[in-house]
């Protein structure tokens, strides 16, 4: 099993930065596909980048691509997301996740593992 702690998350005003971490612990993150997800008040969450450990390959939303980096630290079992040009519609709590048949990457549906969730507030 693999238990997923996400951290970073804060008030920032537009235009700053910062780095998100997804700490797993249980099983490292060999093989799997990891992704960050998004959920503001009243919607549904959206994905927002994946990575996967097999394969390399990066996928992001195109509302945050050139803005959003997502990597992974094989020493430390962590995942990042740096978001720099913050914006107030990114505005969310955000969640770290991980699977292993995962054919979609953008499907939350398809993930087998969640974090907590991380506050991210960017103001005006």
């Amino acid at each position: 099993q693999v238990q997923l702690v996400e951290s970073g998350g804060g008030l920032v005003r537009a235009g700053d930065s910062l780095r998100l971490s997804c700490a797993a612990s249980g099983r490292t993150f060999s093989r799997y596909v990891v992704g960050w997800f998004r959920q503001a008040p009243g919607k549904e969450r959206e994905f927002v980048a994946s990575l996967s450990t097999f394969t390399g390959e990066i996928l992001y939303e195109d509302s945050v691509k050139g803005r959003f980096t997502i990597s992974i630290d094989n020493a430390l079992n962590t995942v990042y997301l740096q978001m720099n040009t913050l914006k107030p519609v990114d505005t969310a709590v955000y969640y770290c996740a991980a699977g292993q048949s995962i054919t979609h990457f953008n499907r939350a549906d398809e993930y087998d593992y969640w974090g907590q969730g991380t506050q991210v507030t960017v103001s005006f």
